[in-house]
């Protein structure tokens, strides 16, 4: 290592994801004393959303906001105080990013030098993966013949060389959420391929501030704590040589940067905590530590790294028919028995309508009832709410067909339950329904190259990653919870945090005990059978769950918990984000003493 063991390098993160906030790039820049402004736009729904506008205008496909709102708002400022900008905007046309952002330079009189990382794009080796058998990693299907997109998961070290490069700001396409702030941290450090605890403290980092908001305060357990939401401070992570981390926030801004709050984040959509596989580097978190170092500072430290995998995960995109979803308003006696007899009347009339007119039928159909807590199933309080939205969503082949859906949501309002009403009766629209398909492909086949000024550079990727699977770290799903003599019940949120996310069709559940002697009471009742069971009605698959000691914490993965996950799910929770708020819902049996003193 070439870097000073003192050395800081502080970086902000500005966006956890396409839509987010405008505010968090100003004041990042005018308050946060960085070194370099990341920001993280791309989600496997977002890769969804860029295909369909490429579909539409070929110059899109990459986050518009990130030019004509962020960087509009900062770019002078940035320039005036040498502040680096990393970003994944590209999306699926990273040079489109680019050339609009340079045009933005032109006009602002900012002299910019920027650095396009290309790659990710492997559409072109479809034809022959088809040939050889290539299936998603996650259902087995086969790949489908008409594929919008497909983009590998890139790493961190291309963006390092762009920096070296002298670039001032790089923008990549597909790359790992958290290759944005690893990138700077390799650069600055000269932190090599094989320094892997190393690689995994600053994959850590980027971890931590990639969802933004999310490591100060945002979707904490204990909401009620977190003060001044609408000034909430955006993460500033403080990174030394030696793999030192510090989360902190902007002074004078809202939120909370406490250890509650950061490990909830460290623990949102991983899977295994002892391998969680990254292109430059497999993760083990599970002795990770967080402490209060002061106020609004989180030390973290204690990430160990594995040699990464010789493969990189790929998201192809692909386009199966058409979706359509309506809401009507139902107020008075009985309104949830009345939602969903007109949904469930709108779904029956138009399939009649198809059948006459040649049509085929519905190829998926889904009625659900928002303020009858539908997501909860048995466990559900209010089956009698008087005000209710009834949505009832329809997947079919052929767009006609969902016109016609369209035009069967109004009438209910004068035809079937009384009270139904609505804030607005416009007619809902079809559009796309784009789904993924996940593999993995030799990190060989993916040459990646630096572009800027008009030249092409390539990277020299490790390509042997070397990769010893451990043993799993998992435990058995069958796990029964044992009874407890003089038992008291109360719901989980009396003794853990929690924060839940999604990989496609898998909700992940991070659960931290608040405090250390309430975990072996969590391990011994919340088991992966009491979860499995309490979610039936949501899921199909197994659940399994990780330790992660160094948090006093568990993960629970969910697998085939979201109907698909994603845009290929129809229901209101498509990416599991209240599921963590379901789990802490759990009553959960303590000895009498212990629930005297919660």
């Amino acid at each position: 290592m070439t870097a000073a063991i003192d050395k800081v390098v502080r970086i902000g993160g500005a966006s956890g994801f396409w839509g987010d906030s405008s505010v968090g790039a100003p004041q990042l820049v005018q308050g946060g004393e960085i070194d370099y402004l990341v920001f993280d736009y791309l989600a496997e729904l977002t890769m969804a959303i860029l295909a369909s506008a490429r579909g539409k205008k070929p110059e899109l496909g990459y986050a518009t906001d990130f030019v004509d709102v962020a960087m509009r708002s900062v770019l002078a400022e940035v320039a005036r105080r040498g502040i680096k900008v990393v970003t994944n905007a590209g999306g699926i046309n990273p040079r489109g990013c680019a050339d609009a952002l340079a045009r933005l330079a032109r006009d602002m009189g900012v002299d910019l030098k920027i650095a396009v990382v290309e790659g990710d794009d492997v559409s072109a080796l479809l034809p022959a993966l088809r040939e050889a058998g290539q299936t998603d990693m996650f259902t087995g299907a086969e790949l489908p013949e008409r594929i919008l997109s497909a983009n590998a998961y890139l790493g961190a070290f291309p963006v390092a060389q762009a920096l070296r490069a002298g670039a001032d700001v790089v923008i990549t396409g597909r790359c790992v959420d958290s290759a944005v702030t690893l990138g700077p941290l390799i650069h600055e450090f000269g932190w090599r391929e094989t320094d892997y605890d190393l690689l995994a403290a600053g994959s850590l980092a980027g971890h931590i501030i990639e969802c933004g908001c999310q490591a100060t305060g945002g979707l904490h357990t204990d909401w009620e704590d977190v003060p001044d939401w609408a000034n909430i401070g955006y993460p500033v992570i403080e990174c030394r040589a030696d793999g030192g981390i510090v989360v902190t926030k902007p002074k004078d801004t809202g939120g909370s940067v406490i250890v509650a709050a950061v490990a909830e984040q460290i623990l949102y959509e991983i899977g295994d905590p002892g391998a969680y596989i990254l292109p430059d580097v497999v993760c083990d978190f599970r002795q990770v530590r967080v402490t209060q170092e002061g106020e609004n500072r989180v030390a973290v430290a204690g990430a160990r790294g594995l040699a990464p995998t010789g493969s990189y995960k790929v998201s192809a995109t692909y386009m199966d028919g058409y979706r359509c979803s309506g809401t009507m308003v139902i107020v008075g006696i009985d309104a949830v028995a009345k939602a969903k007899r007109t949904g469930y009347a709108i779904i029956e009339r138009t399939r009649a309508m198809f059948e006459k007119a040649g049509l085929s039928d519905y190829t998926a159909t889904h009625v659900e009832v928002i303020g009858a807590e539908s997501l909860y199933g048995p466990h559900a309080r209010t089956s009698q709410a008087r005000e209710v939205m009834m949505r009832v969503a329809v997947n079919h082949p052929l767009k006609p067909a969902l016109d016609i859906f369209a035009r069967e949501i109004a009438p209910a309002g004068t035809s079937w339950a009384p009270g139904t009403t609505g804030p607005a009766l416009a007619r809902p629209s079809a559009s796309p329904l784009i789904k993924q398909f996940a593999f993995t492909l030799s990190k060989a086949q993916v040459p990646v190259r630096i572009v800027m000024d008009g030249e092409a550079s390539p990277v020299a990727i490790a390509l042997d990653g070397g990769h010893q699977a451990q043993a799993v770290t998992n435990e058995p799903e069958s796990t029964q919870a044992p009874a407890l003599a003089d038992a008291v019940h109360v719901p989980l949120v009396k003794l853990a945090f929690a924060r839940s996310g999604d990989k496609g069709n898998i909700s992940n559940i991070g659960v931290i005990a608040r405090k250390p002697e309430y975990l072996p009471l969590i391990l011994e009742q919340v088991t992966p059978a009491v979860v499995r069971e309490y979610f039936a009605h949501l899921m199909s698959g197994r659940v399994q769950r990780f330790l992660v000691p160094g948090l006093n914490a568990c993960n629970f993965l969910l697998h085939d918990a979201l109907d698909g996950g994603g845009t290929a799910s129809m229901r209101m929770d498509p990416l599991g984000k209240g599921m963590a708020q379901m789990l802490l819902d759990l009553p959960v049996p303590v000895p009498r003493a212990l629930a005297a003193t919660l």
